[in-house]
């Protein structure tokens, strides 16, 4: 059987296919998992740390159900998705004397809930294991979820990027080009996609961490489809996020922020979505007085205007239909809009998405489930087509600004497999060089990275001043191109590189040497591309 884990900031969600029914089912585990409307298996995507030695951890809807969510705890953590594969973490606490990162807290969570499955709740992992993963994730998170993972008896890992898992959850294969509002705890990925039929049969493609002996083949009697992805963009905002400035809120009218009172703004936003005001009533331990809180819709919108959330939202959308217009695609040709995550649900986003779309093509049934319902979609005869989410480029020694500089050679939004290489002149910088040295980086968003930080409890990201980049081969090893027999001297041409990027993500280069006239390297793997 094979499983898929939607591993979200605020909650997440395991799916398996049940091969006797030939649909895909959500997974509950006893005592970890908690019922939502419809969803009863959501898993609150927290770890209390009651001893980092060992390690004991304490998981999902447990954490709440022992009253362990105290947000100035320190051994108490949520959101920590957000830092995952980052930088630059902020302070986190050294526990048993144990420094801890936001991977290992992750790792924690994760592992508790794959030994949860593997042990109480029945779930052979061996014939496959699918992750879905944020649109803007660095090499370094998709590797960290191959350590998660190690020592488990999982014949394959595959990873898909949590948009195009959405859409394919939604089973609209008649409505080709879709666009998926993904909305969650603490991030908002849109994703324009285009589904089609493939009359050929092929092997189902996705991005694959790790192979096991056998290979998934799809069905002879299933055409697989086919999901290119034309346009994405990303934000590092959410659910969270709000619960946050609602507190805020009523910090200002003299109420003490602490956890109970976040979880009761969450309790009450998630009631606006139904109905035009909600009240729950509040236990102040430290003044013992009991307090009536009460939020009307009208009010949260205006919390929202006045944090400049839909400004937010118009330019990441605009960032997408810009893409998109360069392709001929304007937004009355999109034939679906589909709304995922627990953010969809608030009115005025839907109000927000109905000003760009018409009423018919918005979907918002399924905001819990279709990203992990989706995901198993690359086992059932499903071709993926996909670009690189990143772009990537070589470093280089700057001597006006006397530092290290990167020159993109391959741009975010290129195809792939590539039809032509790109083509790279290179010569010697110092008299008797004996090798040429390069050095990849995933190259972060042109317009600044994001900075991860913590503002008393709450964790908080901002736009940094300069490019985001995580080198990817900066080892002896790994950076040395090709040796240089003879030498190599300034002054001249001495090195022909052409960059492709094969139908795996893999970066491989092809290096002749002009002096010689020999070929050093052919077609060889650089370091894997996402």
């Amino acid at each position: 059987m094979t499983y898929a884990i939607d591993f979200g900031t605020s909650n997440t969600l395991i799916a398996r296919w049940n091969e006797a029914t030939q649909t895909a089912e959500a997974v509950a585990l006893s005592g970890l998992s908690v019922g939502f409307g419809e969803v009863p298996a959501l898993i609150p995507s927290l770890v209390y740390v009651a001893d980092a030695g060992v390690p004991l951890v304490v998981v999902g809807q447990q954490v709440r159900d022992r009253g362990l969510d105290v947000v100035s705890d320190r051994r108490f953590f949520s959101r920590f998705k957000r830092g995952i594969g980052t930088t630059v973490q902020g302070y986190l606490p050294a526990l048993e004397g144990r420094s801890l990162s936001f991977e290992t807290i992750g790792t924690w969570f994760l592992q508790a809930l794959l030994k949860d499955l593997q042990h109480t709740g029945g779930g052979d992992l061996e014939q496959g294991l699918i992750f879905t993963v944020p649109v803007d994730s660095f090499e370094t998170y998709r590797r960290w979820l191959l350590q998660v993972c190690e020592g488990l008896a999982i014949e394959q890992i595959r990873l898909l990027d949590e948009p195009t898992a959405a859409a394919l959850g939604y089973g609209v294969a008649d409505r080709p080009l879709i666009l998926v509002i993904d909305f969650g705890g603490g991030t908002l990925d849109l994703s324009l996609v285009e589904l089609k039929t493939d009359q050929r049969q092929s092997r189902p493609l996705g991005f694959i961490l790790k192979w096991g002996d056998r290979r998934w083949v799809s069905s002879d009697n299933q055409r697989p489809r086919t999901a290119r992805v034309i346009a994405k963009a990303g934000l590092s905002l959410g659910g969270t996020d709000i619960d946050h400035w609602i507190v805020d809120e009523w910090v200002k009218r003299g109420m003490t922020a602490n956890s109970l009172l976040l979880r009761l703004a969450e309790r009450l936003k998630i009631q606006l979505s139904q109905q035009l005001y909600a009240q729950e009533v509040y236990f102040d331990s430290e003044t013992f007085t009991t307090l009536e809180l009460r939020l009307e819709r009208a009010e949260l919108e205006e919390i929202l205007h006045r944090r400049q959330f839909f400004q937010r939202l118009d330019e990441a959308l605009g960032q997408v239909l810009q893409q998109a217009r360069r392709q001929g695609i304007t937004p009355d040709t999109i034939d679906a809009v589909l709304l995922v995550g627990g953010t969809t649900q608030i009115p005025a986003v839907q109000k927000w998405v109905a000003e760009y779309f018409d009423a018919p093509k918005i979907n918002a049934q399924q905001p819990f489930t279709a990203v992990a319902m989706g995901a198993l979609a690359v086992t059932q005869g499903l071709e993926l087509k996909d670009f690189l989410y990143h772009s990537y480029g070589i470093r280089f020694w700057d001597a006006k600004l006397n530092r290290h500089g990167w020159q993109p050679i391959i741009h975010r939004g290129q195809p792939y497999p590539m039809s032509e290489p790109v083509e790279l002149i290179l010569g010697a910088s110092t008299e008797g060089q004996p090798s040429i040295e390069l050095v990849i980086g995933e190259l972060g968003d042109e317009q600044g990275g994001v900075e991860i930080f913590f503002d008393g409890d709450r964790l908080i990201t901002r736009s940094a001043g300069e490019r985001t980049v995580q080198p990817l081969n900066d080892t002896p090893q790994g950076k040395t191109l090709a040796k240089l027999d003879p030498p190599g001297y300034p002054g001249s041409d001495r090195l022909r590189v052409l960059f492709q990027v094969d139908g795996d993500r893999q970066l491989r280069v092809t290096v002749d040497d002009l002096l010689t006239q020999e070929r050093l390297i052919n077609y060889q793997i650089v370091t894997q591309l996402r």
